[in-house]
């Protein structure tokens, strides 16, 4: 079975904390020190936050698969739906371990495809991300060669 993820980025973690527990009436199943995570039932939904040097707001959406086949029956209609899918296999990213792979929606909304595999200890760098998002994207101000903003929003 399928789960929706919804990841947005945070100016201040422990608030934002507080106020999607509330809203959720639950607490995260996963809080580290630059990011917390529910794995909501109702509805069935990954909801992720971070502070990890992105923009504040939507960051990305995605679909949370529990197989290889589930895995790969969408990478197969993502690349049915057109534009281009960037798959980059293993990764370590959000202290989990995974495959996963990424596509833009025409509005340039990013979508992340994965299976999870296992726990981490570490975030994970992002480069494997920003890499996959980036390859296929024109270059914007925040992220153009050499752009001061880059690192500052998780572009470099």
């Amino acid at each position: 079975m399928k789960r929706f993820h919804v990841h947005v980025g945070v100016e201040n973690l422990s608030q934002a904390i507080g106020f999607y527990s509330t809203l959720f009436a639950t607490k995260p199943s996963v809080v580290k020190p630059d990011y917390a995570k529910w794995m909501l039932d109702d509805p069935r939904v990954n909801f992720a936050i971070s502070t990890r040097g992105k923009q504040p707001g939507l960051d990305h959406l995605g679909i949370q698969v529990e197989s290889n086949d589930e895995l790969h029956d969408v990478y197969d209609r993502l690349h049915q739906a057109g534009g281009t899918v960037i798959e980059q296999g293993e990764v370590t990213c959000c202290y989990a371990k995974g495959e996963k792979a990424w596509i833009d929606d025409p509005s340039g909304i990013a979508w992340e495809t994965f299976f999870t595999t296992g726990e981490s200890t570490v975030y994970g760098d992002g480069t494997g991300e920003n890499t996959a998002r980036l390859a296929h994207a024109a270059p914007t101000a925040c992220c153009e060669p050499q752009s001061a903003k880059a690192t500052a929003c998780g572009c470099g």
